[in-house]
């Protein structure tokens, strides 16, 4: 347990400098327990470090790559109270399930690394391990909060436990989706806005086309485009619209006001304009479809 407290203290510390997604190689390069070097992540996605010989310190998701299939398909359920993590391989005797299911019995908390894009993790602790389903070939796992995890072995389950934890989970998995597909967008964009080309990573947003809370609205990059502060605001406000055809339209109250170089450079230069810059890879370009019904939202509520 010391090992593990030290484990969420370091990643703590790691967040702070780095922002919630930590980069592999700080991961891989750990951190010094009494002497011994502690890594949090190896190649595997259930791992053990040498100093934990028994049971895994962490689980990891890795992010998807182009072209190439997933090798597990970790996913939470449809409510997000639960994260479906797949067994190594076929085998539910495998030394690593079996390490896992020692954590289970044990109540052993541990770190989930999810993958946002390749190299780069969302870090979230403790998760506990709280089902094994042998027939479906996986774990089912909770999140909690880490004041609930003391130094010592931990005390016995109280009554509000589950709605504790089915609570974090679910706001954690908003989390890890809105982490996932502000990264992905802004690596298919080069982090530069689509419209200005404004190359700076702390004034960029991912913008969803069609809103995460519509039925249509998925977290792919497909659904989202690059966007500076401004711009992102402007296209949030319907000042400015995405046609079908990649054109920029900017509503009529802009275009008709004056009001000094910033509205002119800003905003007003951009109608008629096609999108500046756009994903290399065609599958990740925004649907047509999905512009269509945010542009004619634009259309119906642009500001005149």
């Amino acid at each position: 347990m010391r090992v593990r407290l030290a484990a969420f203290a370091f990643l703590a510390e790691q967040v702070q400098v780095h922002g919630e997604v930590l980069p592999a190689r700080v991961l891989r390069q750990g951190f010094s327990f009494q002497g011994q070097r502690v890594q949090l992540k190896g190649p595997q996605g259930i791992f053990k470090p040498a100093i934990l010989p028994e049971m895994p310190l962490s689980i990891t998701t890795a992010a998807p790559e182009p072209n190439r299939p997933q090798p597990y398909d970790d996913s939470f359920t449809p409510d997000g109270s639960f994260l479906l993590y797949r067994y190594r391989g076929t085998n539910p005797a495998h030394h690593e399930n079996i390490g896992l299911r020692r954590a289970m019995e044990l109540r052993r908390p541990l770190v989930y690394f999810h993958g946002v894009v390749k190299g780069d993790y969302a870090a979230v602790w403790p998760v506990f391990v709280v089902g094994d389903e042998p027939k479906a070939l996986r774990f089912r796992v909770t999140i909690d909060d880490a004041e609930h995890v003391s130094d010592g072995l931990l005390g016995a389950a109280d009554s509000v436990e589950p709605l504790r934890r089915r609570y974090i989970t679910v706001a954690t998995r908003q989390r890890l989706h809105q982490r996932t597909f502000r990264a992905r967008v802004l690596q298919a964009y080069l982090e530069r806005c689509a419209l200005c080309r404004l190359h700076h990573e702390q004034l960029l947003d991912a913008a969803h086309i069609v809103p995460d809370t519509d039925p249509r609205g998925e977290p792919v990059v497909a659904n989202g485009v690059a966007l500076c502060k401004l711009h992102h605001a402007a296209f949030d406000q319907h000042f400015l619209g995405i046609r079908p055809d990649y054109v920029i339209q900017v509503s009529r109250a802009i275009l008709d006001e004056h009001d000094g170089p910033m509205l002119v450079h800003g905003l007003q230069g951009f109608h008629g304009q096609r999108l500046r810059l756009m994903p290399r890879n065609p599958e990740q370009r925004p649907r047509p479809d999905l512009l269509e019904q945010r542009y004619r939202a634009f259309l119906t509520a642009a500001p005149q």
